[in-house]
């Protein structure tokens, strides 16, 4: 009996802690097809931003399988704000500290690997374009699962 309520006790707080997270604004996710990232395939995200006082956490997140030989990707972020006026940007995301062990979360032979940018604004109200790049000099890397856009409100 004191098992049956303690076990009910968990599971209600484990309900509790997973509504207190709120919903992403936005969270789509593109997977490369044979597990292949080559230059000509640029994943595109298009959000529609209502307000430009709300801050936002912008979450990219990079999923490699542990055959991954790099220890870090660069891709180039394009952004295209509803004026049309684009920005291309680079960024690192590593993968490996010095040692070769994995920097992220690592499930089996998957690793999610995250490039986070906090509390941003938006400076303009309409929709937005994101397209990602892979930025290496191969034409074509291996073992890169998927990529993803998550944008949450920062609630505070």
């Amino acid at each position: 009996m004191l098992n049956m309520r303690i076990t009910l006790i968990l599971f209600g707080f484990l309900l509790l802690l997973q509504s207190c997270e709120s919903p992403a604004f936005y969270n789509k996710s593109y997977a490369f097809e044979d597990n292949k990232w080559s230059q000509d395939v640029k994943p595109s995200f298009s959000i529609d931003f209502k307000d430009t006082l709300t801050l936002y956490d912008f979450v990219i997140t990079l999923r490699t399988t542990t055959d991954y030989k790099y220890n870090n990707l660069w891709v180039f972020l394009n952004t295209t704000p509803p004026d049309g006026k684009s920005v291309r940007e680079p960024y690192e995301i590593k993968t490996t500290y010095p040692d070769g062990s994995w920097i992220g979360k690592k499930t089996g032979t998957v690793v999610e690997h995250q490039l986070v940018f906090k509390r941003r604004k938006m400076p303009y109200l309409g929709k937005y374009k994101f397209v990602l790049e892979q930025g290496i000099s191969e034409k074509e890397i291996d073992e890169v699962l998927d990529i993803s856009l998550r944008i949450q409100e920062v609630t505070e």
